[in-house]
């Protein structure tokens, strides 16, 4: 019975799936004759992601910890299963993902590479949870009219969230490429290896690609993350239309069954997307920092040196 409340709950509240998954605003002061909002859901579910991140890492970096020299060689197996499961992931992210690409200067980077990779996740899994149609439903009736929610949505559907990500990502990038390559490096790069009189051509689209780069990843978190959501409200909105279905209630319950059915087959797929998608911005942060350093120069060079040694 409570489940079917829930589910006319979100149906009912809006006819539009998007305000099941979009940002909803809270707080705000007039400024100027303009509403100034200083709190919305999503900066709600992002500290709520962002204490996560640091709580439970912190958690599983407790127990990964190496024990009192006593317990002998039991001291180096990580006890908890949750944070076993964590320290897989961490050590297949730096080995098999980021040491191949970074080499020596993996161990700097990893703490930065694992931050985005857990907080984008942590907010796409929090995006999963009906966070704003529980405020509706157990909220005040003012903030369910004026569609207001202190926590919820997803925030990496947020192009405004993204981007902010984005650009940090494109700062480390190019600072990190800088004090590789030096800054006469780092302007040798923007011409790609060209002869001189191609460098009217290629430095202008080197620079493009700095840009599109971080845009990319912006827009291909955006995307992957709202797709799904919308879906997932959609599939709730005719479950919900379904139960409410007066005329004929057996074609309005098959439309609920089969809209729940589907609904669960998207949820387990949204929650793949979820680690996915929070892998490839780690991934590709990670691609763009190899590119800006000496790492595929030394690997031509062995590369080289291994075929000469084929060949002898």
């Amino acid at each position: 019975m409570y489940m079917q409340t829930v589910i006319q709950t979100l149906a009912a509240d809006s006819p539009d799936p998007l305000q099941h998954v979009v940002n909803h605003y809270f707080h705000g002061i007039e400024w100027n004759g303009e509403t100034l909002w200083l709190w919305s859901s999503n900066i709600g579910t992002l500290l709520l992601a962002g204490l996560l991140t640091i709580v439970v890492l912190l958690w599983a970096a407790k127990h990964i910890a190496t024990g009192p020299i006593e317990h002998g060689t039991d001291r180096f197996v990580t006890k908890n299963p949750f944070a076993h499961a964590i320290e897989v992931i961490c050590t297949y992210l730096r080995e098999s993902t980021v040491r191949p690409l970074l080499g020596h200067r993996t161990d700097s980077f990893m703490p930065l590479l694992w931050t985005f990779f857990f907080f984008i996740l942590f907010n796409n899994i929090l995006g999963l949870v009906p966070i704003l149609d529980l405020v509706a439903l157990l909220g005040p009736e003012r903030w369910k009219k004026a569609h207001q929610s202190p926590i919820g949505g997803t925030p990496t559907q947020n192009i405004f969230v993204t981007a902010a990500l984005a650009l940090i990502a494109a700062i480390v990038v190019n600072v990190a490429g800088i004090k590789e390559l030096g800054v006469g490096g780092y302007l040798k790069h923007l011409t790609a290896g060209t002869p001189w009189y191609l460098w009217a051509l290629m430095v202008p689209i080197e620079i493009m690609g700095t840009i599109i780069k971080p845009v990319a990843l912006a827009i291909r978190l955006f995307a992957n993350m709202s797709a799904g959501h919308i879906l997932m409200a959609v599939l709730f909105t005719f479950a919900g239309a379904g139960l409410v279905t007066v005329q004929n209630a057996a074609l309005g319950l098959s439309v609920t069954a089969a809209s729940m059915v589907a609904t669960v087959a998207i949820y387990f797929l949204e929650l793949f997307v979820a680690f996915l998608q929070a892998f490839v911005f780690m991934f590709l942060t990670t691609v763009f920092i190899s590119q800006l350093s000496h790492h595929h120069e030394e690997h031509g060079h062995d590369e080289a040196h291994g075929h000469e040694h084929a060949h002898a």
